[in-house]
């Protein structure tokens, strides 16, 4: 999950693995795999930072010998 912020200013976390794709219109449109649109203050590229800071700290891989 990750925390992103409408454009009136509330914040509310996302399920990142359901994003299917993100444009700039010029505000950021996610559209989740369901079909849902939301419409963020961040631009594209903190998102990406922040899925990929999620990912680094709640995905861990395991290593086999």
């Amino acid at each position: 999950m990750i925390s992103v912020t409408r454009l009136n200013g509330k914040k509310f976390t996302l399920n990142s693995d359901l994003i299917e794709i993100m444009e700039e219109t010029p505000d950021t449109v996610i559209t989740l795999t369901g079909g849902n649109k939301y419409v963020v203050a961040e631009e594209i590229e903190v998102i990406i930072e922040r899925i990929a800071e999620f990912r680094r700290r709640y995905h861990v891989c395991k290593v086999e010998d």
